[in-house]
């Protein structure tokens, strides 16, 4: 992997303000990845794919991650960024709305990154579910929303998310299989266990 490659991507990324994982959210993720040394990871929500990049360091020697993602804009900047990089054969991206692609997909994964649409997290989690691996774990990114998802003020705008990111946390805090924590680092960050 060409690590100056990966950290000019992440600079001009957050130059661009285009929305990448933080340090932290990574450093604590790389904590349990590196445990659970996965072979699949699927990833909801690519971007210009960074945060798949950082995820190939944590892959078992065949691993492989599936990220999905919609704008064409920023799959053909991904795809051209994971080629410079060198990690072009550990990383597929599947072109298209997360809604229609994940139902199709039939594989198991070790690991399960969301970090899309906040409004469709719930739908995201019922997906995740169905392909988690036992021992497998699911993230969600930008869980507490800047701080919405705990307020009672919240513009009409971000109405729709905020309710589907409390959703989201209730039914991953309610789920008899589910082992949660929320963490406050980065936007929030939902770390799910199934328990076995």
């Amino acid at each position: 992997m060409n690590k100056e490659e990966l950290e000019i991507i992440k600079q001009k990324a957050l130059e661009e303000h285009i929305p990448i994982i933080m340090d932290d959210t990574l450093e604590i993720m790389e904590k349990y990845l590196t445990k659970i040394k996965p072979k699949r990871i699927l990833e909801i929500g690519t971007a210009v794919g960074y945060s798949a990049m950082c995820f190939t360091n944590f892959l078992s020697d065949d691993g492989k991650i599936d990220t999905i993602e919609r704008d064409v804009d920023r799959i053909k900047e991904a795809k051209d960024n994971i080629k410079k990089v060198g990690v072009d054969d550990k990383i597929n991206i599947y072109e298209g709305d997360a809604v229609e692609i994940l139902p199709t997909l039939n594989e198991k994964y070790d690991a399960v990154f969301i970090d899309a649409a906040k409004g469709k997290y719930p739908f995201f989690l019922k997906e995740s579910l169905r392909m988690l691996n036992p021992n497998g774990i699911i993230f969600a990114d930008n869980i507490l929303y800047k701080g919405y998802v705990m307020s009672d003020y919240n513009k009409h705008k971000q109405r729709t998310a905020v309710r589907n990111l409390r959703e989201y946390i209730k039914e991953v805090s309610e789920n008899p299989n589910l082992e949660t924590e929320i963490l406050e680092v980065g936007d929030g960050l939902a770390i799910s266990k199934l328990k076995v």
